[in-house]
Parts: C-alpha cells; structure tokens; sequence
C-alpha cells in the first residue's frame, strides 16, 4: 500500500524540528485505511536517498515512499502485530541497518518519578535523568532524559547522528522532561543535548547528569555504566554505618590532585624501592608533564598520606569544570568526575584502595554557584532555568559566576540528589561545603542596591538555608556515620546542630575565627604576642557553640598570603619552631583537624596549582625533620582518645591556666570520653625556655612526656622534662597537686598520667 496517511503541516513540523513529541509522527501507527487497519511506519532520515521495512523474524523487507519531502519516508503494512522491525537505509553508497528509535514508544520515567522531581523529593533521580545504558524489548541502547520544560525542541546529538539534531528528536512530557531511547548505542558514546528556544536560537549542552565528560577543552557527555565497578570496601562502610565521627580522630590532608605531583608523560614515575617519598622533585613542570591518573594516585598518593597518619584525603573539588585555574570551584559537570585524571571506574578505584587503608574520603562540594560556560547549566533551556532571572539575585559579579534558584524544585532536587550521588555511586565519606556564607546571605559581595532583601526584609537567603537543611537531612538518613562540613566564615547560628532543632544539619563547621586568630598571633614577633594573649583564648567562648573543624586550608597559601612557614616570624630555626608550636597547639586543641598538601614538609612557596609541590625541599634535613614532626605529631593525636573523643562536650576540655600573657604560656586539660584518661598540653609560644615552670594537675603520679614538638628528631633544641615529671603535693592553679615542668622555646608539651608506673611507685 502506499497511500499517505500523514498530513504535510505534521510532516514540516519534523522537517523543520518544531515537533514536541515526535513520536505522534514518527515511528509505527495504526491506521485506518480503506475501511481495514493497517501499520503506518513513518521515518525521517536527513541523509537517505531510499529505506525500507525490514521484518528480521520473517526476514521481509517492505519498501518506503518519501511523503511531503525527499527525505520524509512510509511504509503501509498490512500486517496484524508489528514489533522490533529495523530499517535498511541507503546513504548514498553506504548501506546499514538500524532499529528506529521511534517504535520504542513506552517512556522509563513513570508518572510517580516525574511528581518526585516537580516535588523536590526525588533523591535519585540521576539513575531517571541523564544517558542509561539500558534494554528494552530485547534490543540494546540508550536511554536519554533531559530536563528543559522551556525549550521549544530538544534533540540528542553525537558521533552517531554526526551530530545532527534533525534526527533523534526527543518527546517532551507533562513536567517539561523531554525523552529518548536510542537502540545500538553503548557506553562510551559521546553526545550532547541540542537545545532550541521559541526563537529558535540553538544552544548545544552537555547533560546536566551526565556521569562523564571529555577531557577539557572538549565539553561532550559520555554514556558511562557506574555500576560495573566491583568494590572491595565494605568492611569499612559497614563500620562507618555504626560509627559517630565526632567521637572518632579527624585528622584531614587536604589535596589538589592535579597539582600534588605530575608524571612524566614518557613513563609514569614508580616508588623506588616501596618508599613512599616522590620520585619527581620539580616545582615547575618539565616539557610533557602529565597528570597522575587517579589510579596512579591511588599508588603514590595513598601510602604517602597513610605514613604520615592522616585519616582522611579531602579532595579539592573533582566534579568536571572547564578551567584548570579555577581549582575546581567552577563545576559544569556536578554528576561527572572530571575526566583530567581518569574515568569514572579509575576514581572508584582511587576511594576503594582509601578504604582498603582505613583512609576516609571526603570531596569539595560546590552548590553555591556555576560558571556561564555555553555548554553548562547557565541559560540552559534559552531561559534563566537553574540561575535567577534577575542579577541581584542570580550572579556573583565579583567571581563572575551564576546563583542556583534553590527556590524552584527541580533545581533543589539537582544539588539535592548531587550530593547524595557522591556517596551512593562513589563511596565517600564526606562532603566539605564550599562558600557556604555566599548562599546563606542575599547581601554578600554586594553593594546597596545590587540585591533583593528577603520577604521579611532581612538579608537571609531563607530558600539556600532549607535547600541546605534539606539536604543534610537527606544523605544523613542514607548515610549515617558520614561527615558534612560547612565552610561558613560568619556568625550565622546553628550551622552544625541537627535540622529537627532547627539547624542547617551540618555536622561539622570550619573555625573561621580560630584560624584567622591564629595565622595572626603567630605572624607576629613573639614579643608583642604578650599582648594578644586573647587570640589564643578568645576560641573557647564559643567553641561549643558548634561542632568545629580547625583548619589551616588552600586558600590560606595562596593570592599573595604566603605558605604557613612563610609567616612565620624569626630566623630560619624559628620559623620551623614556630610552624611546630602551631600545629602541636592545633591538635591539642578541641575540634577536627583539616591541612593543606606541602605544609607537612614545610613548603617556602605558595601553592601553585600550575606546578607540583616542591618536592625537592626533602633533601634537606630540616624539611625532613618538619615531615617527622606530622607523622609523629599524627600518631600521638590518633592514640590519645582524650584528644578526640570529646571534642565537642564541655567535659572534655579544661584551662589550666590561661591567663600568663607575660611569658605567653598556656596549659589545658583534655579528657576522653568513657574514660578517666586526660592528656596535659603546656604551649609556651616564645623563644624563651623556663626551666622550672609549674603548672596545677588534678591527680598525683608520674606525668610521662608523650610529645614534644621541640625534639631533637625534628630540628629543634631538645629542652624537655627526661620522659616526664613526678608530682609534688603543692596546690596550684587550682588542683591538689602541681608539676614543676621545663618549657622548651616555642614548643608545646603532651603530657599523661602513667598509671601504671604510678601504681607500681605506690605499691612499694
């Protein structure tokens, strides 16, 4: 039969891609005709010069009539059932055989999917949206979902199609979700999104769930399985499940991957003999320098960072972003992790041998803003979609990027079900929150008149503070045992308290105050710091108002700041000495514990994200010492419960003594939990040593020295108390008995109570 049984006014609104759901079109139809039904199988094939039917189980072929247009084929069959036929076409002298896409007629998303997303409450709507490998009705493909309510067309393009958006035209469904699924295609298919607005502009995106990307420059998505990768970790989710991490040790590595250490693209460095110092000692790359692989990182970096005795890797954020100077912070892919160091199994890989070395990790997350990049989210359906529409609300003028509208649902749900999908799919452990004081206040970085007060007239972002309560709440119930880390620098209340009492959910939250007070007590000659005795002090009046992480981070070594030993003031011994004293005081100190990459070693340079570490400072005593000093400094933190287990309770720190501005000493109290155990911490932060210095302790016995940061072993004077100190029965400081202790110069004492060699004294 070849009666056409299409109108010409349907036929051009697919010629010219004007089509919201093709599929009443295209593809298999029954029809009336000649008072009997028959199947009508429509195609547009742009570059056919001929097509047929072909039925593979009967091995048939029917021939098809262009209708209304050259390239515009049909077919009449008059035939009872028509399922998975194929189409021969003819492409000038090249000839295959496809199944049609539109004879899959039936959509993946049900109707209970697309109430979750239009309702902010689907949490894994990444395994609905995006490029799924999939099956259905016997036959091989892809599975593509795009969210684009505003779009006037949207079509999948790729190598497949040669990137054509005439010829796979998705369906547009009631909540603005336009789909496909496309037989034949694989994982590692590349592809995009292309975009028509009502002026028919076209604008070509990746997905905004795509699981990978190209390597920068390149911006195409790339169909990926998550699911192939086999872990080896569940010993250690199993016990992450049914552990709290605030009473567990905290110490963090905070890591830039692509500038920690580059290989040669000749021949990737190995360790030399299972040693786990870096082979290449450049700080400005060689000719053909290459990024480690994640693999290759999960070798080099992992037992360099477990020898050292941290507890966790941070990863500077590693979602896909355009531009290598932006460290990360300018995503553009927030589902895929960036192709620079490998594929999405290579970071599977990377997390598994973490947790195979009782390493956690955790990864930067960044929700509070992204760039303008053409293939990003920016303007993505032709609209402000995921931005505001208006620049007071909708741009961050001083970083040049774009604001996410947590007040519409479907954009909630993004970020929502993001930071879920990094635990889910990839295993980690936390998620530190960048720029969090950006989201939470309308008025930051703008000046009157360039933003919009709430509908209270106050300054709080109200719909970023539920997003973020929302979304603590959300991977908390998923995965206990994790951790969420807000970088929020200002006084806004609650940040780490539960979202049932009213918090944001976090439960941990970067000591802005304690760092800034710090870095600048510690910069100054230690003789003015007699006066500033309340930079040490001013922390405990509000430590438990939160539940803090202190931390000494990237941002603090770069943009003119100097590394941490740069500040230091004095001669060369006093800057190591002083770089010691302040870290010793860190992890005394209550809270979790985050460092930047290169001050382990003491770096001279500031971090440059171009280049590597300066890996070579290692060859020299002092560098190593300094080395020493962390790896010992982390061990004693990770042995003492006192110094951990009670960071956030009032019970489980104590001043000593806090009020000698004079000679700029202090000495406090930490208690462990479910236990009677303390440990003693003595800080003198001057150059001068005290020999005999008292100090009030709480119960009688012999005081073993447990650290000293003034150690021979890491370049220091050696001045110490010959392994501890027995008592005297002499009230100080308020306890029963005292201790007579030398202070070594700019060092810090860890002391304990020996119990066993103070029962045994007292048995004789």
């Amino acid at each position: 039969m070849s009666m056409t049984t299409i109108a010409p006014e349907q036929v051009d609104r697919i010629i010219w891609n004007q089509h919201q759901d093709p599929f009443e079109v295209l593809g298999a139809h029954s029809v009336e005709q000649e008072g009997k039904t028959v199947w009508a199988v429509r195609a547009y094939l742009p570059n056919a010069s001929a097509a047929w039917v072909v039925l593979p189980e009967e091995r048939k072929e029917f021939p098809m009539e262009t209708v209304h247009h050259p390239h515009f084929f049909e077919c009449t069959l008059d035939l009872p059932e028509l399922a998975n036929y194929q189409l021969r076409i003819l492409e000038g002298e090249r000839e295959r055989v496809i199944y049609d896409p539109y004879a899959f007629r039936s959509p993946r998303l049900t109707d209970f999917d697309l109430h979750l997303f239009a309702e902010g409450n689907h949490h894994r709507i990444y395994e609905k949206l995006g490029a799924h490998a999939t099956e259905i009705n016997g036959v091989q493909g892809v599975y593509f979902a795009v969210w684009a309510p505003n779009a006037r067309n949207v079509s999948v393009i790729g190598d497949f199609n040669h990137w054509d958006g005439r010829k796979h035209q998705m369906r547009k469904g009631a909540t603005g979700v336009w789909e496909i699924f496309i037989p034949e295609l694989k994982v590692g298919d590349r592809y995009k999104y292309e975009i028509k607005n009502n002026n028919g502009h076209i604008y070509e995106k990746s997905d905004p769930y795509g699981y990978q990307q190209e390597p920068r420059p390149k911006t195409a998505s790339i169909v990926t399985d998550l699911d192939a990768y086999e872990w080896s970790d569940l010993a250690w989710m199993e016990k992450r499940r049914h552990t709290d991490p605030l009473t567990q040790p905290i110490s963090v590595y905070e890591v830039h991957l692509g500038s920690w250490l580059h290989a040669s693209s000749a021949e990737p460095p190995k360790l030399p003999n299972g040693e786990t110092e870096p082979v290449v000692i450049v700080s400005e790359l060689k000719p053909g320098a290459r990024f480690l692989t994640y693999r290759e990182l999960g070798d080099r970096l992992i037992p360099y960072v477990k020898d050292l005795g941290y507890t966790h890797i941070e990863l500077l954020p590693i979602a896909e972003h355009p531009f290598d100077g932006s460290w990360g912070y300018q995503v553009t892919g927030y589902y895929a992790c960036t192709s620079r160091y490998g594929t999405p199994e290579d970071f599977m890989y990377f997390v598994d041998q973490c947790h195979q070395n009782g390493i956690g990790v955790i990864v930067d997350w960044v929700p509070g803003h992204f760039p303008k990049d053409g293939h990003g989210l920016a303007f993505f359906d032709g609209t402000h979609l995921y931005e505001h529409a208006d620049p007071r609300k909708g741009e961050h003028k001083e970083w040049g990027t774009l604001v996410f509208n947590y007040s519409r649902n479907e954009v909630r749900n993004f970020l929502v079900a993001n930071a879920l999908f990094w635990f889910d799919k990839y295993h980690i452990d936390g998620i530190r929150v960048d720029a969090v004081a950006s989201m939470l206040y309308l008025n930051y970085c703008r000046k009157e008149g360039e933003w919009l007060p709430n509908q209270y007239g106050g300054t709080e972002n109200l719909e970023a503070a539920e997003f973020l309560r929302q979304t603590n709440h959300v991977i908390f119930s998923y995965f206990p045992g994790i951790v969420s880390i807000a970088e929020e620098s200002t006084a806004w209340p609650m940040v780490s308290w539960p979202t049932y009492m009213g918090g944001l959910g976090f439960n941990l939250k970067w000591n802005m105050g304690w760092m800034h007070d710090m870095l600048d007590y510690f910069s100054m000659d230690p003789w003015f710091r007699q006066f500033h005795q309340n930079n040490v002090t001013f922390s405990m009046w509000y430590h438990h108002s939160e539940n803090y992480m202190l931390a000494l981070s990237h941002d603090e070594v770069v943009h003119g700041k100097s590394n941490i030993i740069g500040k230091m003031p004095g001669d060369r011994w006093q800057k190591f000495a002083n770089v010691r004293c302040l870290f010793t005081f860190m992890f005394v100190h209550p809270g979790k514990k985050t460092m930047f990459m290169s001050m382990e070693f003491g770096q001279w340079s500031e971090w440059n994200v171009w280049g590597d570490l300066e890996w070579q400072l290692l060859q020299y005593e002092s560098h190593q010492q300094l080395k020493q000093f962390f790896k010992d400094l982390n061990h004693t933190y990770r042995s003492e419960p006192a110094l951990y287990s009670q960071d956030f309770a009032e019970a489980g720190f104590e001043w000593i003594d806090c009020s000698d501005n004079r000679h700029s000493v202090v000495a406090l109290i930490r208690r462990a939990k479910d236990s009677e155990d303390f440990a003693i911490a003595v800080c003198n932060f001057t150059p001068q040593p005290h020999s005999h210095y008292r100090i009030g302790v709480p119960e009688p016995g012999f005081y073993q020295e447990l650290f000293n940061s003034d150690s021979r072993e890491y370049g220091g004077s050696n001045m110490g108390n010959l392994g501890g100190k027995w008592t005297d029965e002499w009230q100080y400081h308020n306890h029963p008995y005292s201790i007579d202790l030398c202070l070594p110069p700019l060092g810090v004492l860890i002391l304990k109570l020996n119990r066993e060699k103070t029962a045994e004294a007292m048995s004789k």
